[in-house]
């Protein structure tokens, strides 16, 4: 049973109520459990995205091992993660835009 964070940003209250009942609210957002079975981590992620299909605000991340992964790191989002996550050579990179003018390309 793998370690389970999940991000949250610019959500409703319902979330931090659901999500504080099953994990631990590090900080503002920041949700972790050390040992989440797959079956629970599937029905809370469940929920967020039903949630994030009718409400459409903020951004949710989920991180979690996986060894089928590219860097073994399970990764989920709904809505606009504030990064592009890509994979590249078994790990995964995080990808910004060039700011415009930007001269080191």
């Amino acid at each position: 049973m793998p370690m389970v964070v999940i991000l949250t940003r610019d959500v409703e209250d319902r979330y931090r109520g659901f999500l504080g009942s099953a994990m631990l609210e590090l900080s503002a957002g920041v949700y972790a459990h050390p040992r989440m079975s797959a079956g629970v981590r599937g029905r809370i992620w469940s929920v967020l995205a039903d949630w994030h299909s009718q409400l459409q605000r903020g951004s949710i991340v989920m991180t979690y091992a996986d060894s089928a992964a590219n860097g073994g790191l399970g990764l989920s989002t709904l809505g606009e993660p504030p990064r592009q996550i890509v994979p590249h050579d078994a790990m995964l990179l995080v990808r910004r835009p060039l700011a415009t003018g930007d001269t080191n390309r």
